[in-house]
């Protein structure tokens, strides 16, 4: 079982070997016509511009190959086409070490990424790395836009916002000197079915005497400014509203606030919008319960901060708002009601850099709520790139704080930033092919919330720099039938061959047949081939590293003899069926070599002088010599001798080596047997040498001597020494066995002197219980006297 399960996974690992070889070179399996179609299959492809370059029989297509294997088939380093990318740096403005309370800069002047304009060249397959550099910068300035829900049910919170202005002015100081703010309300969609069931009910959609103003889907109260007495003014001048349904309209009024730039005042700066709400939201889709079916098409309406187009597009969707939040780089801070947390957090896993507050009833801790909700998206980074190009790609790295290293998704970024903190970004930017025929791309990367992008201009290596030396028209290409470039010609259309030298009309005829017939056979290019043009163009093996070649296609590079399983002993290449070996190898199958380190015995001689070294083995010349250097001669005296002394110490611990046996007696592997039927018999494949030797004691001890295979000494030894018995024993024995009697005798009496003392002791008892013994009387219960007494019953004793 242990044999089969072996040799299924030796197949198993030669197919898996096979089809990696096949899978790897993907250079040849492309079957490329010209340098410019080759080096977009990958950065490990090159092509070779040697115009002698290919043999008889090889399609033009065999001029491209990984570089090693053009290096070997032939092809000279400085004729190899492989181009590189590159890349180049446009724009690399420092990042801005600017400190609070230093002089004041203009937003555009502060840089919080670097390099910020790049130019890469991108070869197929060849990833180009870029590494950008971003660090939070001190007092930078902030846009913060309040927008909040004003249906009836937020009367109590609208007390409370009326003092925002100047409070949340005083507390964003401690983060920057350059704060604005500005306000926005939102209710529903001005139609009836979100309103009321009746017109009355627009002009004061409150109930009893409550006055309320008209709803509205969107109003911008107050741009952007950085007066927070002019916030609290008019924001205490609203009035609440109210709807029918508890979802109100809060997703139109993000996207004008997103799209509508120029009213809100937005500037190249961090864009905060805090979204206030104690209610649900309708999006794309809950239109159609006012009859609007038109989507939302992501513009600016407003006239008059009036948001105008409420009754005619429907709610935009979650992805809309997204795409258009990320492209205006605002950051949205949700601060809703606790009832309402859970939805709103799902809603901030789908809007990047985005944060949930919980909102107190009345809004009384708005102002924390949002320095928290501030610090927490200020202090993660994330990248993010425009649509890339068809066939490129692109991974992040990044190098947070304290060394921690991310990779994938995660590697886009980075969080727990202070300000002042820098952090980096690997980035690999890989194309596959020549994306557009190599017109040029721009992509750019841009961190999540910041307005600061990076713009990389992509342009494509799709040709050879050979390409531009082509000659026209070449007479090397059969009369000007084609152009001479890179080595080779490349067809005029209608033309093939690989001179371009036939018609594809007139590609197979008898006439040209003929030329791809070995010694005029029956078969055509060997059958390994086609004809075309009268020349012979040879198939392809699956294996790409494997070749059929030769004018008629009679070579190949696979079918040459083999070495331990491998082609030409892995010593040297097939030629046309033949092996060409390494330099210091021989045979047909590279297997003999010509080292004759192997060969060298101690002493320094060629195997000791007694023989021949042959592809790196003794052949013993002297037939009584053996061994891997000829040092063994099983027949000649002292052998055994030699090596007594150290067997007898290190299997039985005597001898005269007994006290240096570690420091002398190591150069040999030590096996013990039982009995002298174990011990090895001369028939395996290495010289051994049987010894019987004898100590001091007259013991006889059996062992072998050999060298395996390995060249380790091996010696098999009988654990137990056979030894006679001498005259000096006798007295001994004797002596032991008088002993034993004498013991013997002593024991016996003691056991009777025991026993007699037992008899005694018993005895006495036995007396003692017979005096103190008492026997009571007894009449017998079946005893009948035998006088029996009769009275007459008349006698009266008269």
């Amino acid at each position: 079982m242990d044999l089969k399960l072996l040799f299924i996974s030796a197949l198993l690992g030669i197919i898996s070997c096979s089809h990696a070889q096949q899978e790897g070179n993907e250079c040849i399996k492309a079957n490329a016509l010209s340098c410019g179609e080759c080096i977009q299959v990958g950065d490990k492809c090159g092509w070779c511009t040697d115009a002698e370059f290919l043999k008889q029989g090889e399609p033009t297509s065999a001029r491209c190959d990984e570089l090693e294997s053009l290096k070997k088939r032939g092809c000279a380093e400085d004729k190899i086409e492989n181009p590189h990318g590159s890349q180049r740096i446009l724009k690399n403005t420092p990042v801005t070490n600017r400190k609070k309370g230093a002089e004041k800069l203009r937003p555009e002047d502060i840089t919080q990424i670097q390099p910020q304009k790049l130019s890469l060249q991108l070869r197929s397959g060849e990833p180009q790395n870029i590494k950008l550099k971003f660090k939070r910068a001190e007092d930078y300035p902030i846009d913060l836009y309040y927008l909040m829900d004003l249906s009836y049910s937020m009367k109590d919170d609208l007390e409370n916002v009326k003092n925002l202005g100047t409070s949340l002015m005083k507390e964003m100081s401690k983060i920057t000197s350059d704060f604005r703010i500005g306000f926005g309300s939102f209710v529903e969609k001005t139609v009836m079915p979100y309103i009321s069931t009746t017109p009355a009910k627009l002009l004061n959609p409150c109930t009893g005497d409550q006055n309320c103003t008209s709803p509205f889907s969107y109003k911008n109260v107050l741009k952007l400014t950085s007066n927070g007495q002019r916030f609290n003014s008019l924001v205490g001048q609203q009035q609440i509203s109210g709807n029918l349904d508890s979802p109100e309209g809060g997703f139109d009024a993000i996207m004008q606030v997103a799209v509508c730039g120029e009213h809100i005042g937005w500037r190249n700066v961090t864009r905060l919008l805090v979204f206030s709400t104690d209610a649900g939201f309708h999006f794309a889709g809950d239109g159609k319960l006012g009859g609007i079916v038109l989507p939302n098409d992501g513009r600016c309406h407003l006239e008059n901060d009036m948001y105008t187009m409420s009754h005619y597009y429907d709610y935009p969707s979650i992805a809309h708002l997204v795409q258009k939040l990320s492209e205006n780089n605002i950051q949205t801070i949700f601060a809703v009601t606790e009832e309402f947390q859970p939805v709103y957090k799902e809603l901030k896993n789908l809007i990047p850099k985005s944060a949930v507050g919980t909102l107190s009833a009345n809004s009384s801790n708005v102002i924390n709520l949002i320095v928290d909700a501030y610090n927490s998206l200020s202090s993660e980074v994330i990248l993010e790139n425009s649509k890339l190009p068809e066939g490129v790609t692109i991974t992040y790295q990044s190098r947070c704080k304290n060394g921690v290293v991310n990779e994938g998704e995660s590697g886009r970024k980075c969080s727990n930033i202070s300000i002042g903190d820098e952090v980096s970004f690997n980035i690999n930017i890989t194309a596959q092919g020549c994306p557009k025929q190599g017109k040029t791309e721009t992509i750019k990367i841009k961190p999540l919330g910041f307005t600061e992008e990076v713009e990389i201009t992509l342009s494509f290596i799709c040709e050879c720099e050979c390409h531009k030396h082509a000659m026209k028209n070449s007479p090397l290409c059969h009369n000007g039938n084609g152009s001479f470039e890179c080595g080779a010609c490349r067809c005029n259309k209608g033309r093939v061959g690989r001179q371009c030298e036939c018609r594809k009309d007139e590609v197979s005829t008898e006439d040209l047949d003929k030329n791809c017939r070995k010694d005029n056979g029956t078969d055509i290019c060997s059958n390994n081939g086609e004809c075309v043009c009268g020349t012979c163009e040879c198939k392809k093996r699956e294996n790409p590293e494997e070749r059929y070649s030769g004018k008629y296609c009679e070579c190949d590079n696979f079918n040459c003899d083999r070495s331990n399983n491998k082609l030409c002993g892995g010593h040297g290449r097939c030629e046309c069926r033949v092996c060409v070996c390494d330099a210091n190898y021989t045979g047909s199958a590279c297997d003999c070599s010509l080292d004759t380190s192997t060969c060298l015995a101690s002493n320094k001689q060629i195997c000791n002088g007694r023989g021949i070294c042959e592809c790196g083995t003794c052949r013993c010349t002297d037939p009584k010599f053996q061994g891997p250097t000829c040092e063994i001669c099983p027949t000649c005296p002292g052998v055994c001798t030699e090596h007594k002394e150290c067997v007898q110490c290190r299997a039985f611990g005597t001898g005269e080596k007994k006290d240096t046996c570690k420091r002398d007696c190591s150069y040999f592997n030590l096996i013990e047997v039982e009995d002298r039927d174990k011990l090895p018999q001369p028939v395996q494949a290495f010289p051994l040498m049987h010894c019987k030797e004898r100590d001091a004691r007259d013991c006889w001890f059996y062992y072998t001597y050999a060298v395996n295979n390995n060249t380790e000494k091996e010696v098999h030894v009988v654990k137990t020494m056979e030894c006679p018995p001498g005259p000096d024993i006798i007295p001994i024995v004797a002596g032991v066995v008088a002993g034993i009697v004498l013991i013997g005798l002593a024991l016996l009496l003691i056991w009777k002197l025991l026993m007699i003392i037992h008899d005694r002791r018993e005895f006495a008892k036995f007396e003692k219980e017979k005096m103190n013994a008492k026997w009571d009387t007894g009449e017998n219960p079946i005893y009948k006297s035998a006088v029996t007494t009769v009275i007459n019953p008349k006698y009266e004793g008269k």
